[in-house]
């Protein structure tokens, strides 16, 4: 038996936004080896070019548009209905960064854009993705990306760190009342993880080094060990896992930050 597309009707089946590089990518591409099925979506068309070259092109939908907006999410829940045939997984995995001072020329509306992208979104995401699992699947599961930049402060950084710590408790609060309808709401929180979004990080030697050294397992982390987690939280194996905020970040956040760490041996 199989619904639209040649996707067998026990696949997962998920949404991951931004998936056009980094942690999302990684995700969809994990999503899609271990048999899944998977709607893309990203800003741009050009961002998704991938999808065109994996070994089976019936198991992804590619979508561009701005997570921002409603029907955006609306679209990329009907495309996996229509495409796949239900729904079981989404990963809200969109985000934005961004430094600034408070009293910089167009910090509020800077603001206003990383709260739109990194909170707003994901609310939007789990508004229209919860219908659709209820109708269609008896294992939804949703799991956002948050960051260990929510569990505190980092220099120049108070719109991300606002924005993150806002949506680990959108996770929290959603995990309420979402649990008794049988669909997880979960979190990863990565620490330093070489993306596209770090990317101006990884090329100053001194900063992309000091920032290591802050991280117990001395290193920063890739978007594939990211991705593990998520597939993780949305699998069986996490069946009893709700409302949880998972750090994948080497240690960072277990680092009280008062004394050196050791040299990695």
């Amino acid at each position: 038996m199989s619904d639209g597309g040649g996707v067998a009707a026990d696949r997962t089946v998920a949404i991951v936004t931004g998936a056009g590089s980094g942690i999302g990518r990684a995700a969809a591409e994990l999503f899609l080896a271990r048999g899944g099925a998977v709607v893309a979506v990203d800003l741009t068309e050009e961002s998704l070019a991938w999808t065109r070259d994996v070994p089976d092109p019936t198991a992804v939908v590619a979508l561009a548009g701005d997570v921002t907006l409603e029907a955006t999410n609306a679209a990329a829940v009907s495309v996996a209905v229509e495409a796949f045939g239900h729904l079981d997984v989404a990963v809200l995995n969109a985000g934005m960064a961004g430094g600034l001072q408070v009293e910089d020329d167009g910090a509020m509306e800077r603001f206003d854009q990383i709260i739109a992208v990194n909170v707003r979104a994901v609310a939007l995401g789990i508004r229209q993705a919860a219908p659709a699992m209820r109708a269609t699947s008896t294992r939804g599961a949703i799991v956002v990306t948050a960051s260990t930049s929510g569990l505190g402060g980092d220099p120049r950084n108070w719109a991300y760190n606002t924005s993150k710590a806002g949506v680990i408790n959108l996770v929290r609060g959603m995990a309420m009342d979402y649990g008794s309808q049988g669909i997880r709401v979960n979190a990863v929180a990565p620490g330093p993880v070489e993306t596209g979004m770090t990317q101006r990080l990884t090329t100053m030697p001194q900063l992309h080094a000091s920032m290591a050294r802050r991280i117990p397992l001395q290193r920063w982390g890739q978007p594939s060990e990211l991705a593990e987690a998520i597939w993780f939280l949305a699998s069986p194996a996490a069946s009893f896992i709700h409302g949880v905020v998972l750090p994948v970040d080497g240690g960072l956040s277990a680092n009280a930050g008062h004394f050196d760490l050791p040299e990695r041996s």
